[in-house]
């Protein structure tokens, strides 16, 4: 396929004025792109997300990811480094998030007690987002199909509930972190706090950086299981004191 019709044949899976629209027909040109001149007049929070170049990457099942680069550089428009983006023109296996029945969700919501796990407030549905504690951006495949009747302990290994609120979206920072830590090799500090319950700020020498395997990498960063980090921080600070 040409690269005209490649571009026709993705941009017509999208919905018309979706987010994830706007920022592909930006980039659609292959050249680079300023997120906060040009990405800002997509009128967004999404627009690095899930709802723009995340999912894009992501890709979906009837769509394929697209290869995104993303560096900081000089922008002649606002005169400031600043992070930039460009579609390469070619595409990638899907690495879409497998759909959460509402019968799992419901039971997800119920074992945590509608409570996000860093703020620790119960929250209303619509105000919570379930997270996966290994990033989608690791999987190296789409992740196989959950099972509705997945018991406490498969949830508490799977997931823990992150807030979106007008306030923040836990969420989309933690996007932000694992795409750092992928492009750098340097694990995530959650709240600007270097605190690893297991190993340190490197990634793992002897870990893969995607598929099943690397999800032992991210063991020890707070943005995999806060609970069990803030647990062990508070243990270390009390055996300090």
């Amino acid at each position: 396929m040409n690269p005209e019709d490649l571009t026709f044949a993705i941009i017509n899976q999208f919905r018309k004025n979706s987010t994830q629209r706007k920022v592909f027909e930006l980039l659609a040109d292959q050249q680079w792109h300023c997120r906060k001149c040009e990405g800002s007049k997509i009128g967004s929070g999404q627009y690095a997300g899930g709802g723009g170049i995340q999912g894009l990457q992501r890709g979906t099942k009837s769509r394929p990811g697209l290869i995104i680069e993303t560096t900081s550089k000089y922008c002649e428009n606002c005169k400031s480094n600043q992070l930039q983006d460009r579609w390469t023109g070619n595409i990638q296996q899907a690495n879409a998030s497998t759909n959460i029945s509402l019968k799992l969700a419901k039971k997800i919501l119920e074992f945590y007690a509608y409570r996000d796990v860093i703020e620790q407030r119960t929250r209303s549905v619509h105000e919570l987002i379930i997270d996966h504690r290994f990033p989608m951006e690791r999987w190296g495949d789409t992740e196989p199909p959950h099972d509705a009747d997945m018991t406490p302990v498969e949830i508490k290994q799977k997931f823990q509930l992150l807030k979106k609120d007008s306030a923040g979206n836990h969420n989309l920072l933690k996007s932000r972190s694992c795409e750092r830590c992928i492009k750098t090799n340097k694990r995530g500090t959650p709240l600007g706090i270097k605190f690893y319950y297991e190993g340190d700020e490197n990634w793992p020498a002897d870990v893969p950086g995607r598929g099943k395997d690397a999800e032992t990498g991210c063991v020890g960063c707070g943005w995999y299981d806060f609970e069990t980090w803030r647990d062990r921080l508070n243990q270390q600070i009390a055996q300090t004191d």
